[in-house]
């Protein structure tokens, strides 16, 4: 009971504790380690969200400095969004820019691959994003 007490300690703390809330979410494919950061968090419906994408080989940690993907979306309602990957300045980082039409739980998707070759397999990521309501005006 105690060593499970200690690994509960530890893992909150690596976690930054029952205050901190999560900042991007992390993922892991068979050749990639991902980060995915949105510039807001929670993510709003009816606002432009903007998501930065760091991807390192999963291996040896290294930036991958060219490479090709996606990101995607969809609601239990069905409504959906997506958008290519751009590269961005700082080595192994790129980003894409969803809108999402309504609020609640999206089953979210990332997609990449190393170098823009059609015979290397896109690898993928999955996860659940709560988005919420929008900015109320004048805020």
């Amino acid at each position: 009971m105690k060593g499970l007490l200690i690994a509960v300690a530890l893992v909150a703390a690596a976690c930054g504790g029952p205050n901190k809330k999560a900042t991007e979410t992390r993922g892991w494919s068979d050749h990639y380690a991902f980060r995915v950061i949105p510039d807001v968090v929670p993510p709003r419906a009816l606002e432009p969200i903007h998501f930065r994408v760091v991807v390192q080989d999963k291996a040896t940690g290294q930036p991958i400095e060219t490479g090709e993907g996606r990101m995607f979306a969809t609601s239990k309602d069905g409504a959906s969004t997506n958008d290519g990957f751009t590269k961005e300045k700082e080595v192994g980082t790129y980003s894409a820019k969803l809108f999402f039409p309504v609020t609640g739980d999206w089953a979210m998707a990332l997609q990449f691959r190393r170098e823009k070759d059609p015979h290397l397999q896109l690898e993928r990521i999955d996860w659940i994003q709560a988005v919420v309501d929008p900015t109320p005006a004048g805020k």
